[in-house]
């Protein structure tokens, strides 16, 4: 999510495997001309469509300006930790897939059909989740269905080169996306597309094979900074340059550690990812319910009381969040972060007494460690503040 999400990791093999699937040929690929590559990328456009997938781009290599942003980026140190994204092969497709000649880009939709966005960010006792997390893990529905595309193309041509991936290896996937026309990046760093918003994941095959490419689109943003001005922690630090180390989707997905004070209180109850800059984005009117029934959201993870979601054990949210993007937390982010928002949540002795109970099991096994403690010890104060101020002054 980080897929910070989150357009919005696990690559398919160098090889064109997919986890153990039939590799894909690199020496033999079959030789094309013009027409009959024309009617290709025409038969594959139609064929991702056919696998789920709602749009379909191809592009070059060249990545154009991306890079050099992307390293501005890396030297101003708004990546926070996730030293990661110095990969060099991410600038480079060929050298995450020698011979790579094209990039076919892959677009999904995710949003629910009732997302309830404003509903629950505005009950503070609810947990908001961000909505390309509540069903299945999109790498299980999006990496096999590029699989099968693969092995539909090879079945019409013979052995090709390729290589598959899904937010995993290091890739500048919103780079290729916008080189293949699928959207253009957003103010906040965000593919758009025009027609339907920025509610959807990308995957990529590349691939040796000449194909035609389109026409990357023009940015159609404007002077709107609607997504710059409703960022809760002011993530957004200029059009198109995100400070990760504020963001609440790194803070609460990617970040293992304390969550400065400052941020706390903007964090409010999202205890997995943000959706904000999307949600005021004015093009996603246009976004459409997903029609994938893997992306269902779970009724257990759609907006349900934090006391609900306080009460489980690890082994409980292990079962839980089986197969769901929720894993890329561990369990004791997922207290932290559920901390924080019973901290922020309305004055509520329910509240307090289930965080001093927490605090004092934890520290009675010893399991508290410095990052709950800190976490803990500050809800705790929050809701003993908003008590107080509920309480009628004594009679004098």
């Amino acid at each position: 999510m980080t897929r910070i999400p989150v357009q919005a990791r696990s690559p398919v093999s160098a090889h064109g495997a997919a986890d153990g699937g039939r590799p894909a040929a690199g020496p033999g690929t079959a030789v094309l001309d013009a027409a009959a590559l024309q009617a290709l990328a025409e038969d594959i456009r139609r064929w991702g469509r056919e696998l789920g997938f709602q749009q379909v781009g191809i592009s070059g290599t060249d990545l154009g300006e991306h890079p050099a942003h992307l390293e501005k980026w890396l030297e101003a140190g708004h990546h926070a930790d996730m030293e990661w994204l110095r990969e060099p092969k991410r600038v480079d497709p060929a050298a995450l897939k020698p011979g790579t000649r094209r990039v076919i880009s892959l677009r999904m939709d995710y949003l629910p059909a009732e997302p309830r966005i404003h509903q629950i960010l505005q009950d503070g006792s609810r947990a908001y989740i961000a909505r390309y997390a509540l069903g299945r893990d999109y790498h299980k529905i999006i990496r096999p269905r590029l699989q099968r595309l693969a092995d539909r193309i090879a079945a019409e041509i013979g052995p090709f080169g390729y290589r598959a991936f899904v937010d995993s290896a290091p890739v500048l996937e919103k780079a290729l996306a916008s080189q293949a026309g699928l959207g253009w990046m957003g103010k906040h760093t965000v593919i758009i597309n025009r027609r339907a918003g920025s509610y959807f994941f990308l995957g990529e095959l590349f691939t040796d094979l000449p194909l035609p490419v389109d026409v990357p689109v023009s940015n159609h943003c404007g002077s709107c900074q609607a997504c710059i001005d409703i960022c809760p922690t002011k993530a957004i630090v200029a059009p198109y340059v995100l400070d990760a180390g504020k963001c609440i989707s790194y803070l609460t997905i990617e970040y293992r550690g304390v969550i400065p004070v400052e941020l706390r209180r903007p964090i409010g109850n999202r205890i997995f990812g943000c959706d904000d800059c999307q949600l005021v984005c004015p093009w996603n009117r246009y976004a459409q319910a997903s029609q994938e029934p893997g992306f269902t959201p779970r009724h257990a993870f759609d907006g349900p009381p934090l006391l609900n979601l306080w009460d489980w054990d690890e082994a409980t949210w292990l079962e839980q969040t089986a197969g769901m993007p929720l894993r890329r937390m561990n369990y004791t982010s997922w207290v932290r972060n559920l901390s924080i928002a019973l901290g922020n949540a309305p004055a509520s002795t329910e509240a307090l007494t289930a965080l001093t109970k927490r605090f004092s099991a934890l520290e009675t096994a010893g399991q508290l460690d410095e990052v709950l403690r800190e976490h803990l010890l500050w809800a705790m104060a929050e809701q003993r503040d908003k008590l107080a101020r509920l309480s009628p002054p004594p009679l004098r």
